[in-house]
């Protein structure tokens, strides 16, 4: 009996042993996946954004100019219409549309719908520009 105690002992601190080691190394290993090997999947929010239109990188605090309308079924999507960064609205930066790649005057502006989701960030989806998608609001 005394030697089924005994083997039944070892038994169970080598299992825990294992369990501390296992979870030690998976621990470590997805700690350093989730740093260097997985790719990014999209921008965070402390990270930098682009313009849509001229491409420049945005600096920490730099906006762009949006005008986001009411939705008029109610549901999660709704239409908006960006004018651009402060570089390129001051008519410093080469303006152009990501869609069908035609210049951007300073009166123009990019069409696009945003989808609000729960629990993230909006998510904006540009479908044109004023010249390449006609909405009748200009």
């Amino acid at each position: 009996m005394q030697g089924f105690l005994q083997i039944l002992s070892f038994i169970i601190i080598g299992a825990a042993l294992l369990w501390f080691g296992f979870s030690l190394f998976i621990g470590q290993w997805t700690k350093f996946r989730s740093k260097y090997g997985k790719p990014q999947q999209s921008a965070s929010s402390g990270d930098f954004q682009a313009c849509p239109i001229c491409s420049s990188r945005l600096n920490k605090g730099d906006l762009v100019k949006t005008l986001a309308f009411p939705s008029i079924t109610g549901g999660k999507d709704r239409l908006m219409h960006i004018r651009g960064c402060l570089y390129c609205v001051n008519g410093g930066m080469k303006r152009k549309c990501p869609v069908c790649d035609a210049a951007l005057s300073l009166s123009d502006i990019l069409v696009a719908r945003i989808f609000e989701r729960p629990h993230r960030r909006p998510h904006v989806h540009i479908t044109g520009c004023n010249k390449c998608r006609r909405t009748g609001a200009l």
